[in-house]
């Protein structure tokens, strides 16, 4: 279990049957990069979804567990996240048992969930986000995630509640009524193998759905990945497919790339990037990576290089 100066300090306020499970995690993500834009040129330091948090519970018997987790992000660049020095991510509070995990909170879709650990750019400038939704962290969410059975199936069910400052109303301001939205995933899960499948029904907004297909494949010092979304408004119905291929040269050393086109989030959308990390510790991995995002016509046309620390605790 991770334990920290913080976490004891936790413990030493309350009792300390209150705070028997408490873990102190997070990570400080770096990096420098040039940004070559359409409309600028520059050379920045930016926070790649720096974050710290607290999780834990407590248990009820030997069946049933509190569990809780406040995550929140900060930005180690400037220390501020807009106005605020932190914003929230995923922060939620539950029972687990064996019959499954029920949460509530604020927290990442199934669908969200479900691109495991195929974006091998994820929090840098090669995100899967350039290009594709989906990528929802939504709020007033209750969800229902199944025990692992049959050697590695689990699925989730996510309801996005109807409150009117929910979800309904921050992506879609104009709406005059509350909404809802439902948010599923079901996969099969090994070290070597990962497929999963998702859904979004009226969790961006009223109206939208979006359907994930999601596969991993490790070989030998090989990993292999492929994203495919739909995307349909009601207006628009729109495809898009990602493919990401990482090899560990040694274990210190691995190489990382990973291609993307869609029209979901703009037209004829495509993004490439390339990337080398250096993993110094366990915790601490240097990093570069040249990442392109474009599309026709050229509202983008952008490339980032960039190098980073990542540093988990």
């Amino acid at each position: 279990m991770k334990k920290s100066l913080l976490a004891l300090v936790v413990a030493s306020l309350f009792p300390v049957a209150a705070v028997a499970d408490v873990i102190v995690y997070g990570k400080a993500n770096v990096a420098i990069q040039h940004a070559d834009e359409v409309a600028d040129s520059r050379v920045e330091l930016v926070s790649n979804a720096s974050r710290i948090g607290l999780k834990g519970g407590e248990d009820i018997n030997s069946s049933l567990k509190v569990i809780y987790q406040f995550e929140y992000q900060t930005e180690v660049d400037d220390g501020t996240n807009g106005s605020q020095t932190f914003g929230q991510r995923n922060i939620f509070l539950g029972l687990q048992g064996t019959a499954g995990t029920f949460i509530g909170g604020h927290f990442d879709t199934p669908t969200k969930v479900a691109q495991e650990k195929v974006d091998l750019f994820n929090d840098l400038e090669g995100d899967i986000t350039q290009i594709f939704k989906g990528e929802i962290r939504a709020s007033n969410i209750v969800q229902y995630t199944t025990p692992t059975f049959g050697g590695g199936f689990a699925g989730s069910v996510a309801y996005v509640t109807e409150e009117n400052d929910g979800t309904f109303k921050q992506n879609n301001p104009a709406g005059t009524e509350p909404g809802n939205g439902i948010s599923a995933s079901f996969g099969y899960t090994s070290t070597m193998l990962y497929v999963g499948v998702a859904m979004d029904q009226d969790v961006e907004a009223e109206g939208v759905d979006l359907i994930r297909v999601v596969g991993r494949f490790n070989v030998g010092a090989f990993q292999f990945g492929l994203l495919a979304e739909n995307y349909d408004n009601g207006v628009v119905d729109e495809d898009g497919v990602l493919v990401s291929a990482l090899w560990n040269v040694t274990d210190k050393w691995a190489a990382k790339a990973q291609y993307g086109q869609s029209d979901v989030k703009m037209a004829d959308g495509e993004s490439a990037s390339i990337g080398l990390d250096y993993k110094m510790t366990k915790a601490a991995t240097l990093y570069s990576y040249i990442t392109k995002v474009e599309n026709e016509p050229e509202t983008r046309d952008d490339t980032y290089v960039g190098v980073g620390l990542d540093f988990k605790f």
